[in-house]
């Protein structure tokens, strides 16, 4: 044994002295760089997300000048303010300052016996006293600038009212989309976000670990064609989601059309919506998502160590057993952040979604897979093309609402991940 180190340390000669203290300082420095190249690489990021940040909440607060069409105060009845009256004396004066043919319009629509008091003074609102944003500004000038403006609002706007508006508020949220972006809201919207997120994850999620089980579980790597298979899915994580639309379209929205319209299940009979409904637009997002679900799925089941399978079988387990009872359970909490990853992706497509057909302008909420639709991606799209200031601030309000949605559904897989992983331990 002695001979064979000698041999070693003959072949190899460590540095000594001199040398060693300068190889020593040289991989220091060089630790030293690398340490500062990350750090700046961290200072970007954080920049570059403040930035947005700012340029989101910049965006939903500030002042505005208001001015009506229509003075609220003339449409006092017996003493009783616009608000404040009961649904009857909204109605009689909603036909009383509109044309009959716009009562028909809305009586057709939906009977004013079956509307709320609260729908009714929406109407007026927007029908009648149609308010008016004059002027707008951001937050940060609304702070800075205060008296220059107030100057500015008294000089131009005397009739006007001058408030701090807060772009994100309940109504927001509740409302349906308008034409005036004083009485927008993103309800149908959030409601269309959902559905479609429901529908993409619902396909996408079985199928992508059904997938991943075969191809690590079952599939032998050795044939040409499980390889093919692998290599073409790994190519189609990068493929642009507008490809996915333009399938998405050809697939679901004509040859489908039976199907995803509703008429199949007499859902859609009457509609104007064919294809182009919710139920395409999530399973074109399950169908962009599906390669990364596979992906990530396939590394959790990897990640697995061999010897939880083959004490299973060592125990007279069948693969099948071993796979659901032991692999499953300890690559879930690795599946379920691969899931995150790629609904984040897919809550924030717009492309895909444009080919398909989401609705660009909609005040009817959606009532089912087989509707109409928009999202909040393509909302926002809308709006930010507008040339109006305040359609981008109502734009910015409706970013800090896709985050929101986005934080809640992440935090929601991020509990499930954690309490499966606890429940291993």
């Amino acid at each position: 044994m002695s001979v064979e180190v000698e041999r070693f340390e003959k072949n190899i000669a460590l540095p000594t002295g001199e040398e060693y203290r300068r190889l020593t300082a040289a991989r220091q420095r060089n630790g030293k760089v690398w340490a500062f190249v990350f750090q700046v690489a961290t200072l970007i990021g954080i920049i570059a997300l403040t930035a947005l940040l700012y340029t989101i909440i910049n965006q939903t607060f500030g002042l505005v000048i208001v001015t009506n069409t229509v003075d609220p105060d003339t449409l006092i009845v017996n003493g009783i303010p616009l608000e404040d009256q009961s649904k009857e004396q909204l109605v009689e004066v909603f036909e009383a300052n509109v044309s009959s043919g716009l009562v028909r319009r809305f009586e057709s629509e939906q009977p004013f016996a079956e509307r709320s008091a609260g729908n009714v003074y929406d109407l007026i609102q927007e029908w009648v006293v149609k308010p008016r944003v004059e002027v707008s500004w951001k937050l940060m000038e609304s702070i800075f600038n205060r008296q220059e403006i107030e100057a500015i609002a008294a000089e131009r706007y005397p009739t006007g009212e001058l408030q701090f508006r807060s772009w994100l508020s309940l109504d927001f949220v509740t409302s349906a989309q308008s034409s005036e972006p004083t009485l927008a809201g993103v309800r149908g919207a959030i409601i269309g976000s959902l559905l479609t997120i429901l529908i993409t994850i619902s396909f996408a999620f079985p199928v992508g670990v059904g997938a991943a089980i075969y191809l690590e579980e079952y599939a032998r790597h050795d044939l040409w064609f499980n390889r093919l298979i692998q290599t073409n899915i790994n190519n189609l994580a990068g493929v642009p989601s507008i490809i996915y639309g333009m399938l998405g379209l050809a697939i679901f929205v004509r040859a489908l059309e039976p199907f995803t319209s509703g008429a199949l299940f007499g859902a859609g009979a009457g509609g104007t919506a064919s294809g182009r409904t919710i139920i395409s637009a999530g399973l074109t997002l399950a169908l962009l998502i599906l390669p990364l679900l596979i992906i990530n799925a396939q590394e959790a089941i990897r990640a697995v160590p061999s010897t939880l399978r083959q004490a299973g079988y060592g125990l007279g387990a069948t693969q099948w057993q071993v796979i659901w009872y032991h692999v499953l359970p300890s690559a879930i909490p690795g599946i379920l952040t691969g899931t995150i990853l790629a609904v984040s992706r897919a809550i924030g497509e717009t492309a895909p979604l444009v080919v398909v057909g989401a609705s660009t302008f909609i005040t009817q909420d959606p009532s089912g897979p087989f509707s109409k639709f928009t999202t909040l991606p393509i909302q926002i799209y809308q709006w930010t093309s507008r040339p109006q200031d305040e359609f981008r601030n109502i734009a910015g309000a409706a970013i800090v609402v896709l985050l929101l949605m986005l934080l809640t559904l992440n935090a929601s897989a991020v509990i499930l991940r954690d309490r499966f992983q606890s429940n291993r331990i």
